[in-house]
């Protein structure tokens, strides 16, 4: 039996080298495939800069509170639209309330120490001008008696030394001479007190104005914690779409002013009434592309639908990554359905350079460089061929313009080459049998 099976096997294998080897034999005339060519034909051909990018919107506000608290209010969530003043979030208030109040309390109190400060000065001017009127009657009432009692007093020395009065009547004028000089310098003492009371009342002047400034500090605070209380709401910026929303109500947030780390940031507002396409297009081929130029905008979401789009701004300096050297791009999407474009979505952009209409065409792999010349082999009728030399135009890599040297109709030889020639030399031979994929079919 063990001799039987060994048998059908050598038998299995050798019919199966036979025919892999039967199979592996190419006809002559196949060994040598026909030689491609391609009629000269007339049509159009455009160059164009392909690249990728990713769609962005005009514009994007990071929305971020002054404030730090909890959120009580956050009526809006992603892809929702808000027109500009929409309240957007609201924190609890109670802290700033109270904050409020304290600084109406503080006002309240420096505005009755103004008021208490300017009556006390007025009572002190009211003062010092009624004393000062009082020191200038006592003093000249002072100085005439004093000069009364000096002349009086002249009159009875003389009337004594002619023995026409009596000594105790010299006497008491005399004293009375003395008390009016007494009272005059009381007088005048009286009038440098009252400067002195001019003087307290430049202290008083300062205590107005010191009150005054406490008052307009007081003032300031209040509008502070004002401020503070209308922080805790924030209105949209801008009308736009709620394209981020990184927080939850109840949530405590902290504060995009005082916070080193910038704050928290609530949502991200876009504004979709323009949409862009950043691409980044390769060196070799910025120096191709030109403001105003058209633009055709594919995205995987759309695959069979191109949007129309312009060129509006080229980056002046590059951006090197893994040693190879790209320009941004900035292509604004110019077509009427361009809300169906979504930001980050991955975009592949083909910026259109040139184009051309009604001009011969041939392969690109029909030209050739020789001597310096751009050359076709042209097949003549009688099978013939034709080195001949042309002057071409532009090339979509695939086609390219020949604008001398050809004319419509005439056949040229398309050049293979050598990876090509030897894949189509080897798509008749089979895979050998019993080998895992037998059935031939290529992957």
């Amino acid at each position: 039996m063990k001799k039987l099976i060994a048998l059908v096997v050598i038998l299995g294998i050798a019919g199966g080298g036979y025919y892999y080897w039967e199979k592996g034999k190419v006809p002559e005339e196949q060994s040598a495939p026909k030689e491609a060519t391609a009629v000269v034909e007339r049509g159009g051909i455009v160059l164009s800069v392909s690249a990728t990018g990713k769609v962005v919107a005009n514009l994007e506000v990071a929305i971020k509170c002054k404030a730090s608290g909890e959120i009580v209010k956050l009526p809006f969530d992603v892809s929702d639209e808000v027109k500009m003043g929409d309240l957007l979030v609201e924190l609890d208030p109670v802290d700033e309330q109270r904050a409020v109040r304290q600084a109406e309390e503080a006002l309240a109190a420096s505005i009755a120490r103004l008021e208490q400060a300017r009556q006390n000065l007025k009572i002190a001017e009211e003062s010092l001008k009624t004393e000062k009127r009082k020191a200038e009657t006592a003093l000249s009432a002072a100085m005439v008696r004093w000069q009364d009692a000096c002349a009086k007093f002249e009159r009875v020395k003389q009337l004594l030394e002619k023995n026409l009065t009596s000594k105790e009547e010299y006497e008491t004028v005399q004293t009375s001479v003395v008390q009016a000089a007494a009272d005059l310098e009381a007088a005048k003492i009286r009038m440098e007190e009252l400067k002195v009371q001019e003087m307290s009342l430049e202290l008083k002047r300062q205590d107005v104005i010191l009150a005054e400034t406490q008052v307009e500090s007081n003032k300031i605070s209040l509008s502070v914690a004002e401020q503070r209380l209308k922080d805790t709401k924030v209105y949209a910026p801008i009308d736009g779409t709620v394209s981020e929303r990184n927080v939850q109500k109840g949530q405590i947030i902290s504060s995009g002013i005082s916070n080193v780390g910038g704050g928290t940031t609530v949502m991200v507002l876009s504004d979709l009434s323009r949409i862009f396409v950043l691409a980044a297009v390769d060196e070799s081929d910025i120096g191709k592309v030109r403001i105003g130029q058209p633009v055709k905008i594919t995205v995987d979401a759309f695959p069979m639908k191109r949007f129309r789009g312009e060129v509006v701004r080229i980056a002046t300096k590059g951006v090197t990554v893994s040693n190879v050297v790209t320009f941004e791009v900035k292509i604004e999407v110019m077509d009427k359905e361009k809300s169906l474009l979504k930001p980050e979505m991955t975009a592949n952009v083909e910026i259109l350079i040139d184009e051309k209409k009604n001009v011969l065409l041939v392969p690109i792999d029909a030209v050739v460089r020789k001597d310096g010349k751009r050359m076709v082999t042209v097949m003549k009728e009688d099978k013939s061929k034709e080195e001949r030399a042309v002057l071409v135009g532009i090339s979509d890599g695939i086609k390219i313009e020949v604008s001398e040297g050809l004319k419509e109709g005439e056949t040229v030889v398309v050049q293979r080459s050598e990876a090509d020639s030897k894949w189509r030399s080897g798509q008749g031979m089979p895979r050998p049998p019993f080998m895992f994929g037998g059935s031939g079919r290529r992957r």
